[in-house]
């Protein structure tokens, strides 16, 4: 088994989110930033403490997720939006370790689900203890989110049932599929707002709810999240095809390798040219004969061609587009560090297709 270390808090994941010296350039701001660090660090130390299990197969299945590293996106945005209001209260570390644990124990699903083989660079969890373990392990997780929310009172319980609901159900919605005749990029774009967006948005809004920050400031916090949440997936729609593992831990084109329909791969469905035609056509081949146990190396070639091709440009350019509605929802927040610190994020997330 392989294992890592987990993601140092600091100005190495601040800088990796964007939220650089450039964004904290006045002395109100630096100070910010280092609150903001300085949370990384409690939360880091929270979940590790919530991950301790006296068996010793739940303690190594637990950990391991978390232990190949991440980038911490939920729990920054929860510290950074709590500067709204008291700041990082002890309710906010729990309600940043909780929301993470969720995001954690819902990879463990989703690799088992869309079969991926690996995960942050590692083996995938269920390519390590099978596809039971990883389940319940998922499983564990959620369980261990809810008792921390649980300690925070009633509103950290709801938030957490709210945000656990639209999970399960953009999974499900995910695996059964649009309807006959219903439109398949509307019907994605809402799988993703549940399934992405939601959890994001939870981590927004906790850091107001939880820093006790004024009731006006929830909705705009939560627009945000949410639209962020899908554009920074329509864009891990576009990283997936990349031809470089090292940028994603995971085979590229795992997605659309176990029949999984990306954005690129549904706007290229909906063009009427006969080169795309083409393609749509080369690719839902070798989807079928990878099905059917063939290598799923020969989907290198069409794959390779879909990056390539203007769907993919497209898809870059509607995350671009998700993103500018997520910092609009920012206007009624008021100006200053943390307001400049979340369209920086935005603007971080949309980078990441350069």
């Amino acid at each position: 088994m392989v294992t890592r270390s987990p993601s140092a808090p600091g100005a190495h994941l601040a800088s990796r989110l964007g939220l650089t010296e450039r964004v904290f350039a006045g002395p109100a701001s630096r100070r910010m930033l280092k609150t903001v660090e300085d949370g990384l660090a409690r939360v880091e130390t929270k979940m590790g403490e919530e991950l301790r299990a006296a068996d010793s197969i739940a303690d190594a299945a637990s950990r391991y997720l978390y232990e190949a590293g991440g980038k911490r996106v939920r729990p920054m945005l929860t510290l950074l939006t709590s500067q709204l209001g008291e700041g990082v209260t002890p309710e906010v570390i729990e309600g940043a370790a909780a929301l993470e644990l969720t995001h954690l124990g819902s990879l463990y699903h989703d690799d088992v689900m869309d079969g991926a083989d690996k995960r942050r660079g590692v083996p995938a969890a269920h390519a390590v203890w099978g596809n039971n373990v990883a389940i319940l392990t998922g499983d564990l997780l959620f369980a261990r989110a809810s008792q921390i929310m649980a300690r925070i009172g009633e509103r950290a319980i709801q938030l957490q049932a709210d945000t656990f609901e639209r999970l399960v159900l953009g999974q499900l919605h995910e695996t059964v599929g649009p309807a006959e005749g219903e439109d398949r990029v509307a019907f994605y774009l809402q799988v993703l707002a549940d399934k992405t967006g939601s959890l994001i948005a939870a981590a927004a809004q906790a850091g107001v709810l939880f820093s006790n920050a004024p009731a006006e400031y929830r909705e705009p916090v939560l627009v945000f999240g949410e639209k962020i949440g899908v554009a920074f997936q329509l864009l891990d729609d576009v990283i997936d095809l990349s031809a470089d593992p090292a940028e994603t831990g995971k085979v590229p084109g795992t997605d659309l390798r176990a029949g999984v329909p990306t954005m690129p791969y549904l706007l290229l469905a909906a063009r009427q040219d006969a080169a795309s035609a083409a393609l749509l056509s080369r690719i839902d081949e070798g989807v079928a004969r990878i099905a059917d146990g063939a290598d799923p190396a020969l989907l290198d070639a069409p794959l390779a061609d879909l990056r390539e091709h203007d769907a993919t440009a497209e898809t870059v350019r509607l995350a671009q587009a998700w993103s500018a509605e997520a910092v609009a929802a920012l206007a009624p927040l008021p100006s200053g560090p943390v307001r400049e610190a979340l369209v920086r994020f935005a603007d971080a997330v949309t980078d990441r297709s350069s």
